[in-house]
């Protein structure tokens, strides 16, 4: 028995490549839930929006019949989340650090494994963010979201594009995720370079790591990756 699916062309990158096309046939057993059916092929459920079988909505519980015809949509961008913190894999540093810079309340460790990964995003309710189909489609998981992009300029846009977060730039540390606070310039100059002393005076420090920040060689490419971000999340 087979199932008639119809994926939209944006959820084709999980298709094996004999599928990608307007309309595939899938194998079903009459039995299993569409959701099933669907990560079964490929594409997490986290991934999925809308599932219509003959103009009407189902949801990924719902068990087809012969004979039908079902059609899967993409999550609906923006995407609506209960608090937009977020927890990345090992794999995407890169964009943590860009996450962190436009203020967004950004998790990583470079050394956790998959379970340990699912357990804090749960309790600490963030979303998931992974390049790993195979934990997204873990039943313990309860958000997450693939990051679409191999360059982290592709993904750091992606992801804004997904959630239009509200964001506040230059507020978290981006080595441990922790809250900035504006600090004296005498409070934080034994821990300073003679240049850097000489040449700058405004300055902030990590409430958590203890780290300082300042406007230096890198800061006008900062500047423009965040107006970029602003940019991107501001777009009707």
């Amino acid at each position: 028995m087979e199932l008639s699916v119809r994926f939209s062309p944006d959820l084709w990158l999980f298709l094996a490549p004999r599928n990608r096309r307007p309309e595939v046939c899938l194998p079903y057993d009459g039995t299993s839930s569409l959701g099933h059916v669907i990560e079964s092929a490929g594409v997490p459920l986290t991934e999925i929006g809308e599932l219509t079988t003959a103009d009407r909505p189902v949801d990924p519980s719902y068990r087809p019949s012969a004979g039908e015809v079902v059609e899967v949509r993409p999550v609906r961008r923006p995407q609506v989340v209960p608090r937009i913190r977020f927890l990345l894999d090992v794999h995407l540093g890169t964009l943590a650090r860009r996450l962190r810079l436009v203020g967004l309340d950004t998790a990583y460790h470079n050394d956790m494994d998959d379970d340990a990964l699912i357990e804090q995003a749960g309790a600490e309710e963030r979303v998931l963010l992974t390049q790993d189909r195979g934990i997204l489609r873990r039943r313990s998981l309860r958000r997450g979201a693939y990051v679409r992009g191999a360059r982290p300029d592709d993904q750091f846009l992606d992801v804004l594009d997904r959630f239009r977060p509200p964001l506040v730039p230059w507020t978290r540390c981006t080595a441990c995720n922790g809250s900035l606070a504006p600090v004296g310039k005498a409070e934080v100059e034994d821990a300073l370079e003679p240049g850097t002393r000489r040449s700058y005076d405004a300055f902030a420090r990590c409430l958590s790591c203890g780290r300082v920040y300042w406007h230096g060689a890198h800061g006008d490419s900062l500047a423009a990756l965040v107006g970029r971000a602003l940019h991107a999340v501001s777009r009707p």
